[in-house]
């Protein structure tokens, strides 16, 4: 199976991140549905607490992840929903946290007036592309 190219075309801005074009040739996609900062049992992890609940969410994109024999590195596409753009900084680091290093998948983050809960403070997707 061919692997997804990624490609940041001249003529738009440089990406912080993120890269503006994947291109997944045909085969296995994953779609995660959105994650949130619950713990095994449903409740909330990091109530009030940005980084927590950042890094509850990951580990949840992690596990949803290596159930379908995929890994971060396969992700092509995340959907960011946050309650608080000013902590950019905060989202971007814990990313890289579970990224490493490498190509970044196609990103998109909207702040948004709530989520399913009141205590929820992100919510992500993810569309993956195992290569294997």
């Amino acid at each position: 199976m061919a692997t997804p190219t990624f490609s940041n075309p001249s003529g738009l801005s440089t990406p912080r991140g993120y890269t503006h074009v994947v291109d997944v040739p045909a085969g296995r996609t994953l779609y995660i549905a959105g994650q949130v900062a619950f713990d095994a049992q449903g409740n909330v992890v990091g109530k009030n607490d940005i980084r927590a609940q950042t890094e509850q969410t990951f580990r949840n994109l992690e596990i949803a992840l290596k159930s379908a024999g995929a890994s971060f590195k396969d992700v092509v596409k995340l959907n960011w929903y946050v309650r608080d753009i000013s902590q950019l900084a905060v989202y971007r680091e814990v990313r890289e946290q579970f990224l490493g290093t490498g190509p970044r998948p196609a990103s998109t983050l909207v702040e948004v007036k709530g989520l399913a809960l009141p205590d929820l403070l992100i919510e992500i997707e993810a569309v993956a592309a195992p290569r294997g």
